[in-house]
């Protein structure tokens, strides 16, 4: 884990009331993809830092559009958290290096595939449906709340990452590899981040 995760972490954890809840869920080997909800720009720092704090030797590895990796430092800081860059649209090169990592490595994806700055859930994207079904990945539903609502630079602000038990497909495994099974898989997934939320009170509609 690099300096600048420990100086996310404090400023999340030590000057904000920045909570982790279940991370002793996550796997600490095989291949792990974490689901989250996206409601905010801190989302892709803060979850590197929930997931890693115990696991300093280990990466979560993110996809992240390649205009944050313009700027050479930043892509320098980006990069040590594990993000490489994706361009807009379909990149197939991307999709198939996070297949690879998924084979032994944890993998952070935004099913939504944008962000909700309202909080309310989106619909999940089918294509994550088609990387965990041709990966079968221990996959971890997280849901995060109250991140949306801080102002930079926040101190004191509330916020939250709720991490679930690891789903179970392999009902939908037995399925023929089509669209249709895709969205099913994605579907379980954003159910799942859902019902985290509502256990947290905040908003949902993956509709």
């Amino acid at each position: 884990m690099t300096f600048s995760i420990w100086v996310i972490g404090s400023y999340a954890s030590l000057l904000n009331r920045f909570s982790i809840e279940g991370a002793d869920r996550i796997p600490s080997s095989g291949g792990v993809l974490v689901a989250s909800n996206h409601i905010s720009a801190y989302d892709t720092v803060f979850l590197p830092w929930a997931v890693i704090r115990d696991n300093p030797l280990q990466m979560l590895w993110a996809p992240a559009k390649e205009e944050l990796f313009k700027n050479r430092l930043m892509g320098l800081i980006y990069g040590s958290w594990g993000a490489f860059p994706v361009r807009r649209g379909r990149d197939v090169r991307a999709g198939k290096y996070i297949n690879q990592l998924l084979a032994d490595q944890k993998v952070m994806l935004f099913p939504e595939g944008t962000r909700h700055k309202d909080g309310v859930l989106g619909k999940g994207n089918r294509g994550v449906g088609k990387i965990i079904y041709d990966t079968r990945p221990q996959v971890i539903p997280t849901a995060l709340s109250g991140v949306n609502r801080w102002k930079f630079p926040a101190l004191g602000a509330k916020g939250r990452v709720v991490f679930g038990a690891a789903l179970d497909f392999s009902d939908l495994y037995q399925l023929e590899d089509c669209k249709e099974t895709h969205q099913m898989i994605v579907d379980r997934v954003m159910e799942a981040i859902a019902s985290l939320l509502k256990e947290q009170g905040s908003d949902t509609d993956a509709g």
